[in-house]
């Protein structure tokens, strides 16, 4: 026969032991992403700074800026993994993508023509 805490204690086990395995599904994502964090840096200039925005559902996008002012985008499920991830990487966060990391973005023509073409008419967005 079974009582109510042994159900209650049977559940515990079962919520705990899902929740180690999400949490290595996370910390395995967190990994990969600070992987390609390093390799954007590596790739950029040597270095990397970045700021989290969420958008939308839960996801962070980990925007990159690197020391030679290309630019990128990661997206992680969750806060905590793109924090992990960013601190895995040693990738200096700002709080805001605006002032002194907006102004080390360096864009092309790419980006030029893709702004005008959304917005005045430029070639279409194929």
């Amino acid at each position: 026969m079974l009582f109510m805490a042994d159900i209650q204690q049977a559940d515990e086990q079962v919520e705990t032991a899902g929740g180690a395995a999400a949490g290595k599904r996370a910390g395995r994502r967190a990994a990969k992403l600070a992987r390609e964090i390093r390799a954007f840096a590596t790739t950029h200039g040597g270095s990397a700074e970045g700021q989290l925005a969420h958008i939308g559902r839960g996801r962070i996008r980990i925007a990159l800026v690197g020391a030679n002012g290309e630019w990128g985008n990661l997206v992680a499920d969750d806060a905590d993994t793109a924090k992990d991830a960013a601190a895995q990487a040693g990738l200096t966060l700002q709080d805001d993508f605006d002032g002194d990391l907006a102004a080390r973005v360096r864009t092309g023509r790419y980006e030029w023509s893709r702004m005008a073409g959304i917005q005045v008419g430029g070639p279409a967005n194929a």
